[in-house]
């Protein structure tokens, strides 16, 4: 009996591995990308910052600069409240009687007054 032998020459090469297109982007190139991505974000993000600073001391300032303001009208609602006791007191008092005893300025504490319903 005469045994098959292979060709001459030999058999051809089998294909063992899948022959598949590759698909999207090659990493070079998805890498590149992403880094301008994340480099406007950073961009972004600083110049987010930077403004955010910005504001924040344009506020601060702007109270700063107000503080004057408020404190004149605080004073000026103590004044106004200091001579209003002042004449209830002479009302209620009359004009010999004294509330502290001696003549020195007592800065008055506020209370909070529920307002009487009618």
């Amino acid at each position: 009996m005469a045994q098959d032998m292979p060709p001459k020459g030999g058999y051809q090469p089998v294909q063992y591995k899948r022959n598949l297109p590759a698909r999207g982007f090659r990493p070079g190139t998805l890498l590149i990308g992403m880094g301008i991505v994340m480099s406007y974000g950073w961009y972004k993000l600083f110049h987010g910052i930077r403004e955010a600073n910005e504001l924040a001391r344009e506020k601060m300032w702007a109270r700063i600069n107000l503080i004057p303001l408020l404190q004149a009208e605080e004073d000026r609602d103590q004044v106004r409240r200091y001579w209003a006791d002042q004449k209830r007191e002479k009302e209620l008092l009359g004009d010999n009687t004294k509330v502290y005893h001696n003549d020195r300025f007592v800065r008055p504490t506020l209370a909070v007054a529920p307002v009487p319903s009618k």
